[in-house]
């Protein structure tokens, strides 16, 4: 079961939003197009002045500019970026207004619009290996679901409100993830990626989980 998430579901800070995203729909309708993701795991970044210490690993770690604007408005949108020049990645705006914050969408099941999914994978990537891959990474799942930078950066998926010909809806599970995992994020540089920032939350267990890999320097840092 599930309900629409509301703006109130996803005031507080990043870190505390992000186990409760776990086992959430995330629906988007793209060109007339319908795909499900159900989300398996998680990663929380938060900006400058939010939070109890600084986040060296987030985009709005310096503050304000026309690259994460998205993020430090109400929560409920989604703040789509470019990543490596070529992925399209989604993040759940979470914080007050005007507290910059997110949560990265890292990996997900396809729950329905298989097809479309893969097609869009296709399109831009080439083969898949199996349908675990559809959604399985950031990238993988912004190519899944459709959405795009820039012309779906700040798309509400609060109202469901029509941007760019894509429409976005939330949906919470009534009842929380009963075995939720965290350590440190993928891929995040210097001491953001170790275990100094335990902000990546996903579902033990599940086939749609990213592998984890340390980034530049973090594994030095964290004496692995």
């Amino acid at each position: 079961m599930t309900r629409p998430a509301t703006r109130d579901d996803l005031s507080a800070l990043p870190v505390e939003v992000a186990p409760r995203l776990l086992g959430a729909l995330l629906e988007t309708v793209v060109g007339g197009e319908r795909v499900v993701v159900r989300l398996t795991e998680v990663e929380a970044y938060h900006g400058r002045g939010t939070g109890d210490r600084p986040d060296p690993g987030s985009h709005a770690r310096m503050g304000p500019t026309a690259r994460n604007a998205t993020m430090w408005g109400e929560p409920g949108h989604l703040y789509v970026y470019l990543s490596h020049g070529i992925h399209s990645c989604v993040n759940v705006v979470c914080g007050p207004d005007g507290i910059a914050g997110g949560v990265l969408l890292r990996g997900a099941e396809v729950t329905e619009g298989a097809e479309v999914a893969e097609r869009r994978r296709l399109e831009r990537r080439g083969a898949v290996r199996s349908p675990r891959d559809l959604a399985r990474g950031p990238g993988r799942l912004g190519d899944a679901v459709g959405l795009r930078h820039p012309v779906h950066d700040g798309i509400d998926a609060i109202t469901g409100e029509e941007q760019s010909g894509a429409r976005a809806r939330l949906l919470l599970p009534a009842e929380p993830v009963a075995v939720v995992a965290a350590g440190p994020r993928v891929g995040v540089a210097g001491v953001a990626g170790t275990d100094a920032f335990p902000w990546r939350f996903w579902i033990e267990g599940d086939a749609t989980v990213s592998v984890f890999r340390w980034g530049r320097g973090a594994a030095e840092v964290a004496g692995r």
